[in-house]
């Protein structure tokens, strides 16, 4: 393990830490925040706003490994959501490939208010079910607020169709205590029991709990135990996705630490429905996160 000043101001100061040869993390220090990111899934892992508790949360037991999924943060579901299956019946593994490949940083920023750190993935066939030639381009701004987006190029001859979700693994004192009031009186399709277009007033965050609610509003995530909520405002997103997996299935989840579970929510902005993007033509889409006391 090796750790590099990459950048350093009056203001904040960007280091470079290797866990091994393939993962490598840059960690901010900031007045208003200290946040990490790993250039391999092009993924957040933490963001601390100065007097609040880590919003995001990580599995200890994580391996940081090419080819696995880092577990915690914010992976980055892209260029398709959840399973997906060809019209041949091939099997593309989950939540696409975006995750488990490495990004590069292309610039910063560093000012008084914010630091905004801009990543690139470029690639041509780097799936063989997903074969077309790409850019895209996120964008990251670490304040006192958080803002991600990410600006999908398709640099192909044909259109293309994708499916997406920022897959946020919100801290908390236990799912029990966690209310999303605003999802209340949305349809969701149930991805546990099948049920489709369903409604009703969730009591708490509890796992097992897997659901795709059709709504893009502003969601609230309120943590009566850390006597915090978490704003969460999405664009050009359709859909928000509701996931904690509950003790029984977490436990054959190598890559979550024992009771695990009981420390985070999953509250998604997604598109998990295909998405098409033209010839030489380019989509966006964002999230905001900000954190306040009660």
């Amino acid at each position: 393990m090796s750790d590099q000043i990459l950048f350093s101001t009056a203001f904040a100061t960007i280091s470079q830490r290797s866990l091994n040869q393939d993962m490598v993390i840059l960690e901010i220090e900031h007045p208003l925040f200290t946040a990490s990111l790993s250039l391999y899934g092009g993924q957040v892992l933490s963001w601390q706003p100065r007097g609040h508790e880590e919003v995001f949360w990580q599995s200890n037991s994580t391996e940081f490994k090419q080819g696995k999924a880092i577990r915690g943060g914010i992976p980055l579901c892209w260029p398709w959501f959840g399973a997906y299956i060809d019209k041949n019946g091939n099997h593309g593994g989950n939540h696409g490939f975006a995750r488990n490949n490495h990004w590069q940083l292309i610039s910063q920023q560093i000012s008084e208010n914010d630091v905004i750190l801009t990543l690139a993935f470029i690639g041509e066939r780097v799936h063989e079910l997903w074969p077309a030639k790409f850019k895209v381009i996120q964008t990251l701004t670490f304040s006192s607020t958080f803002n991600q987006q990410l600006t999908i190029s398709n640099l192909s001859q044909e259109s293309v169709n994708y499916s997406s979700a920022l897959h946020s693994y919100f801290k908390v004192s236990h799912p029990n205590n966690v209310q999303v009031p605003n999802l209340h009186s949305v349809c969701f399709d149930d991805k546990i029991t099948n049920q489709k277009q369903q409604k009703n007033q969730l009591a708490d965050c509890v796992g097992p709990i897997d659901r795709i609610y059709y709504s893009a509003e502003q969601q609230v995530l309120i943590d009566s135990g850390l006597k915090r909520k978490i704003t969460l405002d999405s664009t050009h997103c359709q859909q928000w996705v509701l996931w904690n997996p509950g003790h029984e299935i977490a436990k054959t989840m190598q890559d979550i630490h024992d009771e695990g579970e009981n420390e985070f929510v999953c509250l998604e902005a997604a598109n998990t429905q295909w998405q098409t993007i033209g010839a030489g033509e380019h989509a966006e889409f964002s999230q905001r996160i900000s954190v306040d006391k009660f």
